[in-house]
């Protein structure tokens, strides 16, 4: 199971490596339901996830998700103490606080320019992510963090994306070759089909076979040489043969 789970990490990852120019230390933005999730099932974020996606990580934080933790009470004081350990990253809401999510939101934009991984338990949260394009999503499944696949908005941009490309691409090409005079324009007449008349071979008359004529010819000259054989009686032939003796 472990293989199988590492396969599919490291195939989403070089999605985004390919796709949107995601490298490594790879940034990822906590939030505390992340955080909450990791305290229950005795997850070691700073351990687990690094080993997880295989590679060099940034953990970061914002105020706003510091301030909303602190303003939930005490009883996610072992959440706040665990986010508190990830350095915090400038999200342009200092002095004016937003709630987490949205200050999330906030820091990817409309393509997430930064690269940013977001990690949270939200499901709200998630699905705004989601209808962002090129932001990978991770989450707690239980102990098992899990890294989602890209959702359809983003493989569709990156379809979209590839086939503009193909053909402005195309389009460059083919007027480099006619400024340089390498392809000439030509002008290709279409030629008129001509009505073709039927198939001379399908116009001939059908030949009798040699075979049944043959046969019909010998049936009847067998049936003219062919004599009746006259049966004379016995007694007869006694009669005949004692008046010639």
């Amino acid at each position: 199971m472990k293989i199988k789970r590492y396969k599919k990490v490291h195939k989403h990852l070089n999605f985004y490596i390919n796709n949107f120019g995601f490298r490594q230390p790879y940034q990822i933005l906590l939030d505390g339901t992340f955080c909450f999730a990791a305290l229950n099932n005795k997850v070691n974020i700073a351990d687990n996830i690094p080993r997880y996606l295989q590679g060099e990580l940034k953990l970061l934080t914002t105020q706003c998700a510091i301030i909303e933790m602190e303003n939930l009470g005490p009883k996610l004081g072992g959440a706040l103490v665990i986010l508190k350990k990830f350095p915090v990253h400038k999200c342009g809401h200092e002095g004016k606080p937003v709630v987490a999510s949205k200050c999330l939101l906030s820091m990817l934009g409309d393509i997430n320019p930064n690269h940013y991984i977001i990690a949270t338990q939200d499901r709200d949260l998630q699905n705004n992510v989601r209808n962002k394009v090129g932001v990978p999503l991770l989450y707690l499944h239980g102990k098992t963090p899990v890294l989602e696949q890209p959702s359809e908005i983003t493989i569709e941009a990156t379809k979209s994306k590839a086939e503009g490309l193909n053909i402005t691409e195309r389009q460059k090409i083919e007027k480099l070759k006619l400024e340089s005079g390498l392809v000439e324009i030509e002008t290709k007449k279409v030629k008129k089909k001509k009505k073709k008349g039927p198939n001379p071979l399908s116009c001939k008359k059908k030949k009798s076979k040699p075979g049944v004529a043959g046969k019909v010819v010998k049936n009847t000259e067998e049936v003219k040489n062919k004599r009746k054989k006259i049966r004379i009686p016995q007694h007869v032939k006694e009669i005949l043969f004692n008046k010639d003796s």
